[in-house]
């Protein structure tokens, strides 16, 4: 990429999407291309395909997305697998038909099976069930994983494809109802602290093991990737590190500063008891994270709620 090269990133109210904006235009890239859901609805085939003709970017970051978490997931399995496969289908399509020189479509690490050996190895994919609570989505982003790979054997297309770990960061969403793991422990607990609550509930029982990501370091991997990636077959983004729920709870909660206990409801779901990336193929490419979890926590819980 050229620093003037035209670059979309489909998504960029997002998590993900607006970080990569940030980190695209702190190096130095000064055509970058945004639209809002209000003014291109990915879903719709047409307004796809128009907004590449009128715009003919040259770099795609596909960060678009419906997504959330283990509840959201399974309560809403059909909305997710029929929304992520149309923005993904139209925008890699499109992007292929308008001669696109690289597209980076963003994945999830929900695409490995439930029960596969640690740390998960990118040819793991497809080897085994996927965890049921959030099937629908998963299959959705191993559809968007195939087609990169199928437009690239079929049509030669540079599109590349790469699995996040557990995502945090700004810009993240504190729906309770459908968010991730750490900003519904930020929360619960700053609601706790706040409210004086004697305790705070978290869902499960503690024990699975997950991995995290600042959604800061996620961008800088995904530029890094456009800039000097482009062989077949996705490629694991994410800190090689894990820790237990309950531990991330303690963390967050010493972070927070509440001091009532914690309170594990073990009638709630414990999802994938263990799901830690194998960065092997990332580092050997050159690129390792740079933020502490506790570090980015911190920095998130300040941004947010202090």
């Amino acid at each position: 990429m050229l620093f003037d090269s035209k670059i979309y990133v489909a998504g960029h109210r997002g998590m993900v999407g607006s970080a990569i904006v940030q980190n695209l235009e702190e190096k130095g890239y000064v055509n970058i291309i945004t639209r809002t859901s209000e003014e291109l609805d990915l879903t719709n085939q047409l307004a796809v395909k128009t907004f590449f003709e009128v715009e003919k970017p040259e770099y795609v970051f596909l960060a678009a997305a419906k997504v959330g978490g283990i509840v959201a997931n399974d309560t809403y399995s059909a909305d997710f697998i029929y929304e992520n496969i149309l923005i993904q289908t139209h925008v890699i399509h499109e992007s292929y038909k308008n001669k696109v020189k690289k597209l980076l479509f963003l994945g999830s690490s929900c695409i490995y099976p439930k029960v596969a050996p640690q740390p998960l190895k990118e040819e793991y994919l497809l080897t085994g069930k996927l965890e049921e609570t959030n099937e629908s989505y998963a299959i959705a982003k191993i559809a968007g994983i195939k087609m990169c790979e199928a437009y690239r054997k079929q049509y030669g297309c540079s599109f590349i494809a790469a699995m996040p770990t557990n995502l945090y960061g700004f810009n993240d969403n504190y729906n309770l109802q459908n968010s991730h793991v750490i900003p519904a422990l930020l929360r619960k607990f700053h609601e706790a602290k706040s409210s004086e609550s004697p305790e705070v509930v978290v869902w499960g029982t503690g024990t699975p093991f997950r991995e995290f990501l600042h959604a800061s370091d996620m961008a800088d991997a995904c530029v890094y990737l456009m800039q000097s990636y482009d062989d077949g077959g996705f490629v694991n983004v994410g800190s090689g590190c894990e820790i237990s729920i309950g531990d991330l709870a303690n963390m967050v909660k010493e972070i927070v500063d509440f001091q009532g206990e914690i309170i594990f409801d073990t009638s709630k779901p414990d999802g994938t008891a263990r799901k830690l990336m194998d960065m092997t193929k990332l580092h050997a490419l050159g690129w390792k994270h740079s933020i502490s979890l506790r570090e980015g926590i911190q920095k998130v819980y300040l941004q947010k709620f202090l």
